[in-house]
């Protein structure tokens, strides 16, 4: 009762106290975060122009890249923009159904991604392990409906996350973070916040480390088969066609793992807000990186695709009243 009588206030916007109060820290800030989300622009929708233009692109294992691309894609600009405009503002505010949207979008986005790295996982497994049957068991449908289960988990994840949230009565406006996080948001309430911290760490369980032990299975089940082939150049292909998603798999996943379910001593303010950088910012920003420098299908869909433009642009500038004269 004693909780429940403190004064509660209609809060119709948030005041961020973002990442830093120095001006020439935050100048530097943005534009080292508005190159990185330029590279995350760049990058993911170059993953999905090359798997949609080339053929030999058209396999399950690239639908989910594209997919997980796409909620790369939108992720980043759930946040990243906001961010940046306050880099250079004085007031950093947001209105408080702003910070509603802010906050189901990317936890039903964040969401969506770490399941769909396990559907991933779960692909390269049948890949390697049954490579005869592969294409009849990760069939079209299997695919569509394992994304768009991955896409709707994360929806009603978001969904439920957000109402208990902004459910409880808040008292105050400023909110220590860059953007609007679960939780940040529950530092404001007025009241006890056992029950969504219980929640909190149910939902990171089922998002998160659910995906993280079907991950571990596929890959063990994935090691042992590897270990069964006997020449070296079949291990080492078999192993290349993991390398791109297990690297993200470890960054991700380890990240996630470290922060939820570390020691809570080490666990501060400060370092909730790198993690929530590190996924807005660095994950999008490295994930197409790795899938095409890795990738020699994706460099060489790249290549194809560079050689069309090269090849366009020279026809192009022979056809200019310029390029005539001096081919004649």
């Amino acid at each position: 009762m004693g909780q429940g009588n403190k004064t509660q206030t209609w809060v119709s916007e948030f005041i961020l106290l973002g990442l830093s109060s120095d001006w020439g820290t935050q100048v530097s800030l943005f534009v080292l975060f508005l190159a990185m989300y330029l590279v995350t622009i760049v990058g993911n929708a170059l993953i999905l122009l090359l798997i949609r233009l080339d053929s030999r692109l058209h396999t399950p294992m690239y639908f989910f890249l594209s997919v997980l691309s796409l909620v790369d894609l939108c992720y980043s600009s759930s946040i990243v923009p906001q961010m940046l405009a306050h880099l250079l503002s004085v007031q950093k505010s947001i209105p408080f159904y702003s910070c509603l949207i802010q906050l189901s979008t990317s936890l039903a986005l964040a969401a969506s991604e770490f399941l769909l790295l396990g559907a991933m996982a779960y692909d390269r497994y049948v890949a390697v392990c049954y490579p005869l049957h592969y294409t009849v068991i990760m069939h079209g449908a299997l695919c569509l409906g394992l994304a768009v289960g991955c896409l709707g988990a994360g929806l009603t994840n978001s969904l439920l996350e957000t109402v208990i949230t902004f459910r409880l009565p808040l008292c105050h406006s400023v909110m220590n973070h860059f953007a609007c996080e679960t939780l940040a948001v529950l530092r404001l309430a007025c009241v006890d916040i056992s029950f969504n911290k219980v929640m909190v760490a149910i939902s990171g369980f089922l998002v998160i480390m659910l995906p993280f032990f079907l991950v571990l299975f596929s890959y063990g089940r994935i090691v042992a088969a590897i270990l069964h082939i006997h020449s070296a150049q079949g291990r080492s292909k078999a192993f290349g066609t993991c390398a791109s998603h297990l690297t993200v798999v470890s960054m991700c996943f380890g990240t996630a793992i470290f922060t939820y379910l570390g020691p809570r001593s080490a666990y501060s303010v400060d370092g909730e807000k790198m993690v929530a950088l590190f996924y807005a910012v660095v994950a999008p920003m490295l994930n197409p990186l790795i899938y095409s420098l890795r990738n020699k299908e994706v460099m060489a869909a790249l290549s194809k695709l560079l050689d069309k433009f090269s090849s366009f642009s020279l026809k192009l500038k022979q056809r200019t009243p310029l390029g005539k004269y001096q081919v004649t």
